[in-house]
């Protein structure tokens, strides 16, 4: 299941009516449900869990062990860690589903869970183990259980600009 512009693993599972964009690579043993749509130049863990009517946008990174709920929407430039989970019940087992909305340029950190409806504002962070149960507003960070905004992304980026110095 690759070509020129795609690489799927062989062991990856796709589902019907799935529309890939450009340069998308899927790995390993990942899932990508029923009549999801995958922009450009994204690549998909292994292990990752895409459900179906999924939509994501272009240039994005979903770690391993990632699961996205289905009726979940992820803009451009997202990076979404290792274990993260997007949900779509906020009163399991419910009849009506709602799921996540992560905006443009966003990051969602390792083993972090978020809540059915909520949405990650543009250019925010959502720290690694973070439980998101409230809208995050664009340019913030959010860090703990539940979630808090503690600075914002322009601080983020500093901080990371630090860090990487130090090597």
């Amino acid at each position: 299941m690759s070509n020129e512009k795609n690489h799927i693993s062989e062991n990856a599972f796709v589902g019907k009516n799935v529309k890939f964009g450009n340069g998308v690579k899927i790995w390993n043993m990942a899932y990508v449900g029923n009549n999801t749509k995958i922009g450009d130049n994204v690549m998909i863990g292994s292990l990752a869990h895409v459900d179906y009517d999924v939509q994501i946008g272009s240039n994005c990174k979903i770690e391993g062990l990632v699961y996205i709920a289905p009726k979940c929407i992820i803009g451009n430039n997202v990076f979404i860690g290792p274990s993260a989970t997007l949900t779509n019940d906020p009163y399991p087992p419910s009849t009506k589903l709602a799921g996540v909305i992560v905006e443009d340029n966003a990051v969602i950190g390792a083993r972090s869970v978020i809540k059915a409806g909520v949405t990650i504002g543009k250019n925010s962070v959502v720290a690694m183990g973070s439980i998101v149960t409230k809208d995050v507003a664009s340019d913030s960070v959010v860090v703990g259980s539940p979630a808090k905004v503690v600075y914002n992304r322009s601080e983020y980026d500093n901080k990371m600009k630090d860090w990487e110095a130090k090597f």
